[in-house]
């Protein structure tokens, strides 16, 4: 497991075990409703749970310390294509870190080898009512050059963009950015860096 950190006046705990693996073990009878290779849902005592197999991960790249990269992901449950920050599961045996850097160039086509780029910042729960894990999520500054340079990205991204602060706290009020875990992550780092 990683360790915890103070990344600015944040307390980082990389080592909550509700990262790795669900811990309301108290709640009994556990049964599998429905299984299959990404997730469980399970009735543990009466809670409906959505339990993934492997962490997830979410990645907030800053470009030069102006812009916030987002995919525009195809959604064909929603009959969407929307916004969000990088993101996905941990594979077997693979590091959360390692696995959001695979994750990153996957989603946006920008390959970062150095994995001490990528700082974690306090996971947050996606439902806390259907599912007992949180997320992990990374920061990683990146430079225009590097976002300008980019190679091919996965099918299911329509298109990697760089959008200025004030362009994405617009966003956020018109509902242009409505995916939650994407929505608080980025709202939180804006009030933590005073952006108006």
């Amino acid at each position: 497991m990683e360790r915890n950190s103070l990344q600015g006046n944040m307390l980082v705990k990389t080592d909550d075990p509700r990262l790795y693996a669900p811990q309301c073990l108290s709640l009994t009878p556990v049964k599998d409703l429905h299984v299959n290779k990404w997730f469980i849902v399970r009735d543990r005592g009466g809670y409906f749970t959505v339990e993934y197999k492997h962490p997830h991960v979410i990645i907030l790249p800053i470009v030069d310390n102006s812009s916030i990269l987002m995919v525009c992901v195809k959604r064909p449950v929603i009959a969407d294509i929307t916004r969000e920050l990088p993101a996905g599961s941990v594979k077997e045996n693979e590091k959360p870190i390692a696995g959001a850097a695979r994750e990153f160039a996957e989603e946006t086509g920008i390959k970062i080898p150095d994995e001490e780029r990528f700082l974690a910042l306090p996971p947050i729960s996606n439902s806390p009512n259907r599912n007992p894990n949180l997320v992990n999520i990374y920061e990683v500054s990146i430079s225009q050059a590097e976002y300008d340079n980019r190679g091919k990205h996965d099918d299911e991204v329509e298109s990697v963009e760089c959008y200025r602060f004030n362009e994405i706290k617009g966003m956020l009020i018109s509902g242009q950015i409505y995916v939650g875990v994407p929505v608080a992550i980025i709202g939180r780092y804006l009030l933590q860096k005073g952006i108006d």
